[in-house]
């Protein structure tokens, strides 16, 4: 019997599906890219963006068709916002909070869905199917009472799930959920909840084990990482988390980048900092969401940091840790946005000299508290500075790029790349790297590359078989 799961949203979704896995696998299915072949199908959801939540129902919508040819079972869990919740129980068999993931076989069973493990080892057919194995399914799931921001705290239960890593190489840890920022334009208290600490132990013995194994990508992954451990009085800092991995790193001689994602500028001490310049194994990488570079706009998203307080923390990033790339998130045609604030934008560009941005068009959320606001930015106007952003980006990222014509780095090869003759990796900085090469036995391995050509968001090179020029790590 097997199972078909479709992962939306960011990394901390992809994380949750290796969990995901695990148990679904650990009930006898046998995963599939296929969903024509699948018999249970599952969807981790986003409400965070509106087009996650369209491919949602465009999804289930021909998985309820087939229904009436197929005994198949749907089932949905992710970010869920209340409101999209109350559909998603009129359209799938299952819907559950990320925190219920391990009462999911208890789910099963209790409805009369027969696992592979609950028909006495026999192979599963279509023919077992046919005769009953499968009861009518209950809708599972309570509609939401006030307050509206979920509980999480039985997160625990889902982070003690031993995760089915669906890399070699690389790989994700949760240290935190949700968040207490209440930022005007998102949905992720209404989904994920208030903040949560996952006890420091386990990262470290999971970030451990992972070293062990050779894993060379590491990412600490919550909705604001430098706020770990400020709900639990007994659990230490971020940067005394930082601190331990670093010292796992030494002790374990682990060549390692551990990264993390995503942290808040408000929270963003000079201790974090200086702990990821002392320590090797911390990437010197950096992503620090912006998000408006107007203050009366950051204002207006309660964002809880100024422009001022943005620009310390990337002055003690440049005084530190003057390699460190610097990555940001940025929302454009916010309600009320002006050309003048736009333009403040355009110019925090030239201030912090971003190697990459993430830049989305605003969207309402329900639950958020903007969306009670008039979203008064035409789609054409939002789509003009979206360009306008992006050529900026162009810009600074390929004078930054240019720049390392002729030098060698270090690079984590990735995939192979659709061009013939190319692989494709990144450096320590996160900077997209094409590799001249065929050697697909590479994926995973790090390599090091003398870069020929540079463009506006990535930089190509040759193998290095053997140099003894210094290697940098960007």
């Amino acid at each position: 019997m097997k199972y078909f799961l479709l992962v939306l949203g960011c990394q901390m979704n992809l994380s949750d599906s290796e969990r995901v896995k695990a148990v679904i696998e650990g009930m006898g299915f046998t995963p599939t890219d296929n969903e024509n072949e699948a018999s249970l199908l599952g969807v981790l959801s986003c409400s965070v963006r509106q087009k996650p939540i369209d491919k949602v129902y465009n999804r289930i919508h021909v998985w309820n068709k087939k229904k009436n040819k197929q005994n198949i079972i749907t089932f949905v869990s992710g970010c869920v916002l209340p409101d999209d919740r109350d559909k998603f129980l009129k359209l799938f068999d299952f819907v559950f909070p990320m925190s219920e993931l391990n009462d999911f076989p208890n789910m099963l069973k209790e409805y009369g869905v027969a696992s592979p493990l609950l028909l006495n080892q026999e192979p599963v057919t279509s023919e077992n199917l046919a005769v009953g194995n499968f009861k009518p399914i209950t809708k599972i799931g309570l509609k939401p009472e006030k307050p509206r921001i979920p509980s999480n705290q039985d997160i625990f239960q889902l982070w003690n799930v031993k995760p089915n890593y669906q890399s070699e190489f690389e790989a994700y840890v949760p240290i935190q959920n949700g968040c207490d920022k209440f930022c005007s334009f998102c949905a992720v208290p209404y989904t994920r909840g208030r903040e949560v600490s996952r006890p420091s132990a386990e990262i470290i013995q999971e970030v451990k084990e992972l070293m062990l194994q050779g894993y060379k990508s590491i990412t600490l992954l919550g909705q604001n990482v430098n706020s770990y451990g400020l709900d639990r009085k007994e659990e230490i800092s971020f940067a005394e988390l930082l601190t331990k991995i670093g010292e796992l790193g030494i002790t374990l001689q682990n060549p390692s980048w551990v990264y993390y994602t995503s942290p808040h500028p408000r929270d963003m001490s000079r201790n974090v900092i200086e702990a990821i310049a002392k320590y090797p194994v911390l990437a010197k990488q950096i992503h620090l969401p912006l998000q408006s570079g107007d203050d009366q706009v950051l204002v207006k998203m309660n964002r809880k940091h100024n422009l001022d307080r943005y620009r310390e923390s990337v002055a003690h990033i440049r005084e530190l840790i003057p390699q460190a790339t610097l990555f940001t998130d940025i929302i454009v045609g916010f309600t009320g946005e002006t050309e003048e604030q736009f333009l403040n934008t355009v110019k925090s560009f030239d201030e912090f000299q971003f190697n990459m941005a993430y830049v989305a068009m605003y969207s309402p959320r329900p639950g958020a508290q903007s969306y009670r606001w008039e979203n008064d930015i035409p789609q054409t106007t939002k789509k003009d500075r979206l360009q306008r952003l992006s050529d900026k980006l162009e810009e600074i990222s390929g004078h930054y790029n240019q720049q390392l014509i002729g030098k060698t780095v270090k690079v984590l090869v990735r995939t192979k790349e659709r061009k013939t003759g190319y692989l494709s990796g990144a450096t320590e900085g996160k900077l997209v790297t094409r590799i001249l090469s065929k050697d697909i036995g590479l994926i995973g391995q790090f390599v090091t590359v003398t870069i020929t050509h540079a463009s506006g968001l990535s930089i190509a090179g040759e193998l290095v078989a053997n140099t003894s020029k210094k290697t940098l790590a960007l």
